[in-house]
């Protein structure tokens, strides 16, 4: 499945989730992926159909698991982390 949306999600969709989409725009761009929209919203919006490819912290996993593609994240902070689930996701 090709990748269009990506919505990352936090418990209130304002801090961690708006800093995990910079990440996430920032390892696109590293790893010479465009085109891709990139959102943040509450882990509450995170529904099938709502984007192709969700990026979640570890601690949201429970409420995410029915979706079909996901990224879980054990650290939110991590670039490594965040550039390997991606590139392993996008290939």
């Amino acid at each position: 499945m090709e990748i269009k949306r990506i919505m990352c999600c936090c418990g209130s969709g304002l801090g961690s989730s708006m800093l995990v989409r910079m990440n996430v725009e920032k390892a696109l761009g590293k790893l010479g992926y465009s085109g891709i929209d990139v959102s943040h919203s509450s882990v509450s919006d995170a529904v099938e159909g709502a984007a192709d490819l969700f990026v979640v912290g570890k601690d949201l996993e429970e409420f995410v698991s029915s979706l079909p593609s996901v990224i879980i994240l054990d650290n939110i902070m991590d670039m490594n982390e965040l550039e390997t689930k991606l590139s392993e996701v996008l290939k």
